[in-house]
């Protein structure tokens, strides 16, 4: 264990690495304050220059960028009363009317320190709880992972949506690209109609490009809202307070932080959704209810902490199952298949110096955070100031070029436009991209669980139901399946005894 660790220092503290954090840190800055590009956005269009990383720099730059974007989410939301990014929307008018009290340097460093802390509490729990995980999961057979993945495709449809309906078409649409190619257990090509590109199906980094990127350039293309202006000429000390603060509210930093951390846990989810369900639940149980959209700092501290720690959480059924928490972990996955780090229990064992690594580089991240958010701080004048119209144009070029360099095929950049396209049409009428991310990364793995189980029980669905822990994991999946009716007839059962 201890030379494991040893390694893991070694891997993390190499010059290469440090400068890689660096520049990725000043790189995912850079997106999540500028409105319209998201800490997804950014980790996807890493990807191609990961390629040209061994694995510990690779994961380094994903996991600084990240958690870099989605503190600095909040600047444009504070300043601006536009979310850098979705997980800063949840607070963004709580920021902004403070900002109007001439209260931003407060709402900008509450923003940015227990960012920090509850990405440093989901990072603990990621350190205590992927390992023991681990080991149970050495007990899974097909029958389990079938239903693991099942119970995960089906809380991205009921999670990520106030429309399960809608959640469903976009999972099936995602499950049915995950059916294209010779990937699949007979080896027989389906969907190619005929193409020899096609039957290595299509590529899951161009249309991840192409749905976090090419949707954003396409909506800021057809906008027709003129640019926010700045309401505050400069910054202060955003650490000043920060400490009154913690002490006012332990509570919250807590709540928040153990919320984000299991938001985060559970696919599909993220950081968007663990910050709104922590902004509501700070105002519920809050003292001074009625502060809250005047410009309170409480469910800013709350919600601060919960979309940070959502980021570590999102990596414990990645690194364990395989099974992506949010869109950014399951492009992370993609780049660890790609760099032989197959995700699952047998990472923890035979490669336990790259798991301690990851831990490493997320409580460094978290660290770092806090000058290096200071500095984009007091620079955030001149990053929101940056013409969207140059910006755009020079992200396509990158997308283009980085989704060409995968494979060396303008087919891959065909996919990424219609990906693209499509990801634009189905926001714009409401539809949850999410499930359909989970369809196309757990498709193949559900179809490979299911049809093993088959051969292993000569056919018997029963088989599926005799093991202790698939029993479980299919009660729970089929209670979540139940669980809008049920809600539906205990409301209905309520209003009838009242009248």
């Amino acid at each position: 264990m201890w030379t494991a660790i040893g390694q893991a220092f070694s891997m993390v503290f190499e010059p290469y690495t440090i400068v890689v954090m660096v520049v990725a840190s000043l790189y995912g800055l850079f997106v999540g304050a500028v409105p319209g590009l998201t800490a997804t956005m950014a980790t996807a269009l890493l990807v191609p220059v990961t390629f040209f990383m061994p694995p510990i720099p690779a994961i380094a730059a994903m996991v600084t960028a990240t958690a870099m974007a989605i503190f600095s989410g909040d600047i444009p939301g504070c300043l601006l009363r536009i979310p850098g990014t979705p997980a800063s929307a949840a607070y963004t008018d709580e920021a902004f009317a403070m900002t109007k009290k001439g209260q931003a340097e407060m709402a900008l460093g509450a923003g940015l320190v227990f960012s920090a802390v509850g990405g440093i509490f989901g990072t603990v729990v990621l350190i205590l709880a992927a390992p023991v995980l681990a080991n149970f999961a050495l007990n899974f057979s097909s029958f389990e992972y079938f239903w693991l993945v099942l119970l995960g495709l089906t809380c991205a449809v009921f999670i990520t949506s106030d429309q399960p309906l809608k959640g469903i078409v976009t999972l099936l649409l995602g499950l049915l690209v995950a059916c294209v190619g010779l990937g699949n257990p007979a080896g027989f090509p389906r969907f190619t109609f005929g193409h020899a590109e096609m039957t290595g199906g299509i590529g899951m980094i161009a249309m991840m490009i192409g749905m976090f990127a090419i949707s954003e350039i396409i909506r800021f293309v057809v906008n027709t809202h003129p640019p926010a202006e700045l309401v505050v000429e400069k910054v202060g000390s955003v650490l000043s307070g920060q400490w009154a603060l913690a002490k006012k509210y332990p509570k919250q930093i807590l709540r928040g932080s153990a919320l984000g951390t299991a938001v985060g846990a559970l696919p599909g989810a993220g950081a968007d959704i663990a910050a709104w369900m922590s902004y509501a639940m700070s105002k519920k149980f809050s003292k001074e209810p009625e502060k809250f959209g005047t410009g309170h700092v409480e469910g800013i501290v709350e919600s601060g902490s919960a979309n940070n720690s959502a980021l570590a959480g999102a990596w414990i059924p990645a690194l364990v199952f395989g099974i992506p928490g949010d869109s950014i972990t399951a492009i992370v996955i993609g780049v660890l298949y790609m760099k032989n780090l197959n995700p699952g229990p047998a990472l923890f064992t035979t490669n336990p110096q790259n798991i301690y690594a990851v831990f490493l580089l997320f409580i460094i991240a978290n660290i770092i955070m806090i000058p290096l958010g200071i500095l984009c701080i007091k620079v955030a004048k001149r990053v929101l100031l940056v013409p969207r119209e140059v910006l755009m144009p020079l992200i396509l070029l990158f997308c283009v070029v980085g989704t060409f360099a995968i494979n060396n095929s303008m087919f891959e950049v065909g996919i990424m436009l219609v990906a693209g396209i499509l990801a634009y049409i189905l926001e714009a009428n409401r539809f949850p991209i999410a499930p359909a991310i989970l369809g196309v990364v757990l498709g193949g793995m559900l179809e490979e669980n299911f049809i093993t189980s088959m051969i292993k029980s000569n056919g018997d669905l029963s088989a599926f139901l005799a093991r202790p822990i698939a029993l479980g994991l299919a009660v729970v999946c089929l209670l979540v399946w139940a669980w809008p009716l049920l809600a539906k007839l205990w409301v209905k059962s309520r209003k009838t005894k009242t009248t």
